[in-house]
């Protein structure tokens, strides 16, 4: 069992089916970036702001296996862990069905920083408190 350290849970919606009836790949990295963004205010950590100080936070790898297709009308929930791994933070985070906890899908995303136009050590994810 993972040691997760965030969940949200988000309903399919109609239209992020594709003609198969299931979810379209392409729209489960925007749970995944749903939850990393919620996680970030959960932590009264605006992403917003970072980006008004000159501090972007960008994604610069994601990996993700599909286990189990979600389809319209499914409840899931998005649970995330992250690892510091040298210039990078690293999202662990995994999508089930909550009507029979089925792993639908195991993502690593790897997100990196820059400060005013350049590539950090990743110093800010320390200070962030993450």
């Amino acid at each position: 069992m993972q040691d997760y350290i965030f969940e949200i849970q988000l309903k399919v919606r109609d239209y992020e089916c594709d003609i198969q009836g299931i979810v379209n790949n392409a729209i489960y990295q925007s749970y995944l970036e749903h939850a990393r963004h919620e996680y970030l205010q959960s932590k009264n950590i605006s992403f917003k702001e970072l980006t008004n100080n000159g501090i972007l936070l960008m994604v610069s790898r994601i990996e993700m296996d599909f286990k189990k297709s979600l389809t319209s009308g499914d409840t899931f929930s998005v649970k995330l862990r992250i690892e510091r791994q040298g210039l990078k933070l690293v999202f662990f985070e995994d999508i089930f069905r909550v009507s029979d906890q089925a792993l639908c899908l195991k993502a690593k995303v790897e997100v990196i920083a820059q400060i005013n136009g350049k590539l950090t050590r990743g110093e800010i994810f320390d200070t962030l408190n993450l």
